[in-house]
This record gives structure tokens, sequence and C-alpha cells, in this order.
């Protein structure tokens, strides 16, 4: 099988997207994926990220393939883990302290600075509306940040995640009593789930 074909192959199975790192981690050539692009068998969406000339664009992972270091958070978080209805305007992305925030915010993404261990605390794979995976943080992780007040988040969004959290079956309570805890936001977390559960 050529390298063009392995290719086309890998974003088949990786729901029509591909990543130069997806193709030089599988020790493919990037000189084949610049040559599919060129044919038109593969479109390039952002840089490093390509797609099949029949999908739709991704934007979640597009950005996320950009700022590499972002973390989905607040209301992309909540829309990714289904606690809301709301498709964000604008993406929420966390960074560690350190990071270099003007060019993120320049292309409207609304930032925040985390030093570890909250930077890393929660992050797990939450997968886009066209299927894709990317980064971003747990259920449980976002509902202890909504609760948080330099979150600015609205009490109708707060309310609703946490009625939708509540009527999940796979609902962690004692993980999101954990994060409540290391987030300091312990009373605000058991004052919702008193009433909804």
């Amino acid at each position: 099988m050529t390298e063009s074909k392995r290719i086309l192959e890998l974003a088949n199975q990786n729901n029509g997207m591909v990543t130069t790192a997806m193709v030089v981690g599988s020790g493919l050539s990037r000189g084949s994926l610049k040559y599919l692009a060129d044919r038109g068998y593969m479109e390039r969406t952002s840089r490093g990220v390509y797609i099949l000339p029949q999908n739709w664009e991704d934007e979640f992972v597009n950005m996320q393939n950009r700022y590499k270091r972002g973390i989905y958070s607040l209301g992309t978080a909540l829309f990714l883990c289904d606690l809301t209805d709301r498709t964000p305007g604008r993406f929420h992305m966390t960074f560690p302290s350190t990071y270099n925030l003007s060019n993120p915010k320049k292309v409207g993404i609304i930032c925040n600075g985390a030093k570890e261990p909250l930077y890393s605390l929660g992050v797990t794979e939450l997968t886009t509306p066209g299927g894709n995976k990317v980064r971003g943080y747990s259920a449980e992780r976002t509902l202890c940040d909504i609760l948080r007040a330099r979150s600015h988040t609205d009490i109708q969004i707060v309310t609703d995640a946490f009625k939708r959290y509540s009527a999940r079956k796979e609902r962690n309570i004692p993980l999101l009593s954990e994060y409540a805890k290391a987030l300091r936001v312990e009373d605000k977390v058991r004052s919702y789930l008193e009433v909804l559960l």
C-alpha cells in the first residue's frame, strides 16, 4: 500500500480527519500529506490539520491543534460534556499560567491561566459534535469551575448543568466532591446536590 493510501486510510479511521503529527507518528512522510492536499484528496483546514473533502471542518480540533497547551473549559467544556444546549459563541480554553495568551486572545478565545496541579486536574478526552477527540475538562471539573466567582457563569446555565449531571447514570459524586475541595467550592457544590439528589 502506498503512503498516500495509508494516509487516506488513517483519515477514514479517524472520522475523515488527520493531523501532521498523526501522519509522522505513523512513520509516514509529510510530503505525502502535501501531495494529497495539492491533488484535492485532502483539504487543509488549519496548520497541521487535514480533512477528506466530503467532511466538515471541525473548529474544536483546529483550535486545539493551533494552541496545543489549551484545554477546553467552562462554557465550551459544558457543551462538549453535554451539560448545556448552548453552543459556545467563543471558545473557552485554560492554559498554563506561564503561557503567553496574546495570540489565543487575538483570535477570540476566552483564556484562563492555571498553575499546576489545577491546570491538569480533571483533563479528559471529549468528543466534538464532528465526532473527533479533543482535550477538555471532565464534567465534574467543569461543574466546579463554573461555580468559581471568576467564571461569571449565568445562574441558569449553572442550574441546568447540575440538573443534567444529576440525571446521568454515569455521574461520579465522590470525584465531584474531590474536585470541589481542590477548587474550594465545596459548599456551593453541596448546596446544588442537596436540592437535586
